[in-house]
């Protein structure tokens, strides 16, 4: 099927709210490396997608979304992420606001050999969340959603959001990289231990090095 007919698919199918179903682990969509966006798509389709994914993203709520996560193998993916409004946290996890935009046939490349153990979750694999080790600092490129190149080093959680989404484009989920001793369901003790600044704690009595991770 031609890009641009899936597209309308995905556009016709929205809910009433005007939101994409989140596709979810199980599906080779999220095994598949995407296809690389060449400009098949007008303008006001592109946009109509972008502004699907992003109302999509916000509704599940999360902080990225891939193309791929509602059913789409192209390579693209939106970010947005408020921050956190806790400053212990906001400081450990250099977690800052990252306002929406649009990453068009990302690519990054590590910046350094630092790596930084955290809880993650993802909107395609509901329920549990786990340590992930990510590089603190990326060198991110692709374009935007005007065409416009972008070429820059994203540090701390910017840089795991981007590490993030660049896998689901490439068929990895974070639970590829995680600690499996670290996994936990989100809705109770996920969400205790992520409540940690740094989960040294989780990683005492759950049993897994946040070093090695």
């Amino acid at each position: 099927m031609r890009l641009a007919d899936q597209v309308a698919q995905l556009l016709d199918g929205a809910g009433d709210d005007g939101v994409a179903p989140i596709v979810v682990a199980g599906d080779p969509v999220l095994r598949t490396a995407a296809t690389l966006y060449d400009g098949e798509l007008d303008r006001a389709t592109f946009a109509a997608l972008v502004a699907l994914m992003r109302r999509t993203m916000h509704k599940a709520p999360g902080v990225g979304l891939a193309a791929p996560q509602i059913g789409l193998g192209l390579a693209l993916a939106v970010v947005e992420d408020p921050g956190v409004d806790h400053p212990d946290l906001a400081v450990a996890r250099e977690r800052f606001p990252l306002e929406f935009r649009v990453l068009v046939n990302p690519r990054c490349e590590p910046v350094g050999d630092c790596q930084v153990g955290f809880y993650e979750g993802c909107l395609s694999v509901p329920g549990y969340a786990a340590v992930v080790a990510r590089f603190r600092q990326v060198h991110l490129t692709c374009v935007d959603d005007d065409g416009m190149p972008v070429d820059e080093v994203l540090t701390g959680w910017p840089a795991r959001i981007v590490q993030h989404e660049t896998d689901h484009l490439v068929g990895t989920l974070y639970v590829d990289r995680a600690q499996p001793r670290s996994l936990a369901a989100s809705a109770s003790w996920g969400g205790h231990w992520a409540a940690e600044p740094v989960p040294r704690t989780a990683a005492a009595e759950l049993g897994f090095s946040i070093e090695d991770s």
